[in-house]
């Protein structure tokens, strides 16, 4: 869990965000630029972090003062070359801070750091990855908060939507897209399995709060509702008019072992007791508007 150097927020000097050209990570800029802290976006146009060059690439662009949100991977890490790819990263990253360390470092994780049977998951939960997406994260964190002489935190979002997502992974951002194409949306099997869903600001907020007090420690960006695909899929269809047919297709595979997955996010209250998660209902419906407008 959380602990605050300082109870009452204090906006950092300066925010670097190291990876702002992705989904995270830009809406991350956004809204460290709302709550008028002054911040900064790298691309790997300004530092590229797999080359020759990176570590003095993101070292010239540190000052002392500076806070540094770290968002760049390759995701999701599918296997042993891409997780390696971005163990590179990481190191190239920590070349850069022993020679200019930050006043403060937020590492945006995973909740696939998880063992898939930790139920309920809290940030107590052992870091037991079964995926090379989840073992890279956790790879990470331990390089981090063991070689950066600054305090860390790490975020571990579980799984993100929003209207920007450039992914097609299995969820609502799947299926809004095939609800736009015509759909059907289609569903493997019964689409049983629960899941948490968080919208991509939701995390971005916590990020701010998390750099705000100078926390160190973890946090789950977690809503701490499951909600199942089916239930899900029929959401994204109702926002659609009229609304979307939802098919079950038979499996091709059998079910992955990870069936429901359920928090407990009594932390993040305790940590900021006055932060309330968008419900996943009135998310899909806001995110439906951003796409589509008055569709």
């Amino acid at each position: 869990m959380l602990t605050h150097a300082y109870a009452s927020p204090r906006a950092p000097k300066r925010v670097v965000v190291v990876g702002a050209g992705g989904f995270v990570g830009s809406t991350i800029v956004k809204e460290i630029a709302a709550a008028n802290i002054p911040v900064i976006g790298l691309t790997r146009k300004e530092a590229d972090l797999l080359s020759a060059a990176g570590s003095e690439q993101l070292r010239a662009r540190l000052t002392p003062d500076d806070a540094v949100v770290f968002v760049s991977a390759v995701a999701p890490a599918k296997n042993a070359g891409q997780m390696m790819t971005n163990l590179r990263m990481a190191e190239t990253a920590l070349q850069a801070f022993a020679a200019a360390p930050p006043a403060h470092l937020l590492y945006i994780s995973s909740d696939a750091v998880y063992a898939d049977d930790a139920n309920p998951v809290t940030e107590q939960s052992p870091l037991a990855p079964s995926t090379t997406h989840g073992m890279m994260h956790a790879a990470r964190e331990l390089m981090f908060r063991s070689e950066v002489k600054a305090p860390f935190a790490a975020l571990r979002p579980t799984l993100i939507y929003g209207a920007g997502d450039p992914h097609s992974g299995y969820g609502p951002n799947r299926f809004r897209r095939q609800a736009a194409e015509g759909g059907p949306i289609t569903l493997f099997g019964a689409g049983e399995e629960k899941r948490d869903h968080v919208a991509v600001e939701d995390v971005a907020r916590l990020a701010v709060r998390i750099l705000q007090h100078g926390s160190t420690g973890s946090l789950n960006a977690v809503t701490g509702v499951a909600t199942s695909f089916c239930d899900i899929a029929h959401l994204v269809a109702g926002n659609f008019a009229p609304k979307v047919e939802v098919k079950h297709l038979p499996r091709a595979v059998p079910r992955a072992h990870l069936l429901h997955r359920f928090f407990d996010i009594t932390n993040c209250y305790k940590a900021f007791p006055d932060f309330n998660f968008e419900r996943l209902p009135d998310g899909l419906a806001r995110v439906h508007r951003e796409v589509f407008g008055s569709r």
